[in-house]
């Protein structure tokens, strides 16, 4: 679990950064909404977030349930 969090902690220091510098590109497509709005930003953070979270539990959860030495047994 600490993986997948580590992993979407670094996607979003490497991703805010970069579509900031991006935004001007995409401005023009935008309507309503400013490229630069910290709301929009960061509800589409917090999303991507819970889902790489999610992407990661899951797995974490069902690996939890197993006995360990029944797993090294299989292989």
């Amino acid at each position: 679990m600490r993986d997948a969090l580590l992993m979407v902690a670094w996607g979003a220091a490497l991703g805010l950064p970069t579509a900031w510098a991006a935004s001007r590109l995409v401005s023009s497509m935008l309507f309503g909404v400013q490229a630069t709005d910290p709301p929009t930003v960061m509800g589409a953070t917090a999303i991507l977030a819970l889902v790489g979270a999610l992407a990661g539990f899951l797995p974490a959860r069902r690996a939890s349930g197993i006995d360990p030495m029944v797993a090294l047994r299989h292989e």
